[in-house]
């Protein structure tokens, strides 16, 4: 019984664990999309980044060098630059951005979109790996070319 009793609790702690990192949006056709919501949230994330990148430069020549908070922010950082490129290919390249054939009509504001999105996700994961905050003005301004070309089209 008590062997029972360990591989249940396994099990519901890893069901747990896994229903806490789900992703952006489900992947269910319920047709509840808030975009607008997504770009604000894609927004704040690349603030935290940049915030991150601040505090890991400025924790960074201080005298000790508190090693466990540059650690914490580079935690921190890498974690909303995968949020980000998470929320990029889960909500919007799976679900939102939707393919166009070469003879129909939108394909090239399709094709602007997917080459913005394809670069956010790029530029996010070099934001991931350094403290560049040129890594950061680029995703703004990617980021604003996406949101102003996918409200467009609406």
């Amino acid at each position: 019984m008590k062997r029972f009793t360990a591989k249940t609790a396994l099990f519901i702690l890893l069901a747990a664990w896994g229903a806490s990192s789900l992703g952006a949006h489900c992947q269910v056709p319920c047709g509840i999309y808030d975009d607008e919501a997504r770009f604000k949230l894609l927004f704040e994330h690349i603030t935290t980044i940049e915030k991150a990148m601040k505090e890991i430069g400025a924790l960074s020549v201080q005298a000790p060098v508190n090693h466990n908070q540059v650690v914490r922010w580079v935690m921190n950082k890498e974690k909303h630059a995968e949020e980000f490129s998470e929320i990029l290919s889960y909500y919007f390249l799976a679900q939102r951005l939707v393919p166009r054939g070469a003879d129909e009509e939108g394909r090239a504001v399709y094709l602007e979109q997917l080459e913005l999105a394809h670069r956010l996700i790029v530029t996010a994961m070099k934001a991931k790996q350094t403290v560049e905050l040129a890594h950061v003005q680029a995703l703004r301004d990617l980021l604003a070319k996406l949101q102003n070309s996918y409200f467009k089209k609406k």
